[in-house]
């Protein structure tokens, strides 16, 4: 059994919405190497005004793993852990280039900049604010970290303006 062994390579994880760093630790303690970049930003708090660290892709960190049947049920069953993001075959290894860019770009003091979230149509739940548990269809960004999220009901549409920080993607299965 042990000639038919992987070799380690990168995957995403998904974890729960502000559970990243929970994650990170937990594998850190069951020996799992994994990787979860981190930018400075200056705090949204108006009341201290400071430069903060907080994960360069929300939700999500590296794991590196050969993908035996052990580990990966230690992954996924990790507190706050997802699941493993790839296809019906199975999770999808990063490129090591990748993780070696990320790796450069984070140890870094230059500001780093990230696409968008969410797509015009996307699947989206509220988590966080008044609105939490509201699921509906992301419309666009309206500034300054607000979003405007569509939702349906008696064959008609509402608007709900959300702070992009309380809205998550819903997975495939739930849309």
């Amino acid at each position: 059994m042990a000639a038919n062994k992987l070799p380690k390579s990168w995957y995403v994880l998904h974890t729960k919405s502000r559970f990243e760093n929970v994650v990170n630790e937990c594998l850190i303690k069951k020996a799992i190497e994994v990787f979860l970049p981190k930018v400075h930003v200056r705090s949204k708090r108006r009341d201290k005004k400071m430069m903060i660290r907080i994960p360069l892709f929300p939700g999500y960190l590296f794991v590196k793993t050969d993908l035996n049947h052990h580990e990966h049920i230690e992954i996924v069953k990790t507190a706050g852990a997802v699941r493993l993001i790839g296809s019906k075959d199975g999770p999808i290894p990063v490129p090591p280039e990748t993780i070696d860019s990320l790796k450069i770009m984070v140890a870094g003091d230059y500001p780093i900049t990230t696409g968008t979230r969410f797509k015009k149509g996307d699947r989206v739940m509220v988590v966080y604010g008044p609105f939490a548990g509201v699921i509906g269809t992301f419309v666009r960004y309206r500034g300054k970290g607000r979003v405007v999220v569509h939702i349906e009901a008696l064959g008609q549409f509402a608007g709900v303006d959300a702070n992009e920080d309380d809205v998550e993607p819903l997975p495939e299965i739930l849309s």
